[in-house]
């Protein structure tokens, strides 16, 4: 099953026949830059989404909800610079005044467009700039505007985020092409993230519902900056059936699952390596434990300690405190005299101590590098599983407290 990464850069971006996009710049936070996405979506085409499980979700979460349940999708309206989150009733009203400009404009029926938002929480959204922008937006639709799109949706990113394969499913072609943003507020069960995937191939609903699920507990809910949970998280998958691959057959659900699995996966790492004010990308693997939960129980208790991301912000090889997090994630009947871990190859703990062989140089070396693998061996078990994070800098610290300046 051969196929093509292209990350970046528009003439590398597989277009997917039955989507188009635009963006443009509606002045909502910031001026002179694009801050609206429209996706337009071709008729008969399936789509599936997941979002945010905090309690206080955005209105235009609430309305998505409300809207696939009853309608197809045919449009997604996404803003950046402001959450439309923490409004109350008028939030949700405004979300539904600018899905219903977008039906006017396109003979659509308002539950049929779907809205986005990311920015500030608790600030109402402006409703004017956004369906002022709305003509601009479909007079703007192109197949090849990925790029554009993938830049209009950042907030404290640095850099757009696009992944883009051509694959093949029993032998007949088939692209994928997805965007994302996010760098901050991020924790599993997704994050503050939003992400718009796409693929041509012709898969029923449940099937693509399901294979979204599978990419996402391997992908954005791996993930970890800051352990803060968003209100607006967003994840929307479509297949446009307009290609020539067909998902009928187990082996061909299991091909499309694996490319779309590596898609989700790599574009959650760029979020972590965006991550704001981030130095470091670390991949914390847990291995030999009972189950995938108390692994990822252990990962998580890593990779959400200031005091383990703060070390690796300095290149200090203090691998104590990653010990402290594996005995106090509340594994029962721990026995700490099985456990190994290591920084990449070289051992620092061997059968619950300080590694005979370890030294300090060797960790030095391994902390100064910008990717780095904390490997924990339980030794109580046969499940794995892995968590991708990163360190905590000063500049996270400026970052967020300048955030509404």
């Amino acid at each position: 099953m051969p196929w093509q990464t292209r990350v970046s850069g528009v003439n590398s971006i597989f277009p997917i026949p039955g989507i188009r996009l635009s963006a443009t710049a509606a002045q909502i936070r910031k001026i002179g830059r694009n801050d609206l996405v429209l996706i337009e979506i071709a008729q008969a085409a399936s789509s599936a989404a997941v979002f945010t499980k905090n309690a206080f979700c955005a209105a235009p979460v609430l309305l998505c909800k409300q809207h696939l349940a009853t309608s197809a999708a045919r449009y997604l309206l996404i803003n950046s610079g402001n959450a439309n989150a923490g409004t109350g009733a008028q939030g949700l009203r405004d979300a539904q005044q600018c899905c219903a400009e977008v039906a006017k404009h396109t003979g659509c029926d308002p539950s049929q467009v779907l809205p986005f938002s990311t920015g500030v929480i608790g600030e109402p959204l402006p409703v004017p700039k956004i369906n002022a922008a709305v003509p601009a937006l479909l007079q703007g639709l192109s197949s090849d505007a990925w790029t554009a799109a993938a830049q209009a949706i950042m907030t404290t990113d640095t850099t757009p985020k696009l992944v883009s394969r051509e694959f093949s499913v029993q032998g007949k072609r088939a692209v994928i092409t997805g965007i994302a943003k996010g760098a901050g507020m991020i924790r599993p069960n997704m994050a503050t993230m939003l992400a718009f995937i796409a693929t041509d191939v012709t898969v029923s609903p449940a099937q693509l519902h399901s294979a979204l699920q599978i990419a996402m507990d391997q992908s954005f809910n791996r993930i970890t900056v800051d352990g803060d949970m968003s209100t607006n998280d967003s994840c929307v998958l479509i297949a446009t059936g307009q290609g020539a691959a067909r998902i009928e057959s187990a082996p061909e659900a299991l091909q499309f699952q694996q490319v779309l699995n590596e898609t989700c996966a790599e574009l959650a790492k760029m979020i972590v390596r965006d991550g704001e004010g981030a130095t470091k990308f670390m991949s914390i693997q847990i291995r030999e434990g009972k189950s995938n939960d108390e692994c990822l129980q252990v990962a998580y208790a890593i990779a959400h300690s200031p005091l383990v991301k703060t070390a690796f912000f300095a290149s200090d090889p203090n691998w104590g405190r990653i010990l402290a997090a594996v005995g106090y994630a509340g594994l029962t009947q721990l026995d700490v005299g099985k456990i190994k871990i290591f920084l990449d190859d070289v051992c620092i703990v061997d059968n619950g101590a300080r590694a005979r062989s370890y030294t300090e140089a060797q960790g030095q070396g391994v902390m100064r590098q910008r990717d780095i693998t904390i490997t924990v061996r339980l030794g109580r078990g046969n499940h794995d599983a892995t968590v991708w994070t990163c360190d905590l800098s000063h500049d996270y610290v400026r970052i967020n407290a300048e955030y509404r300046s």
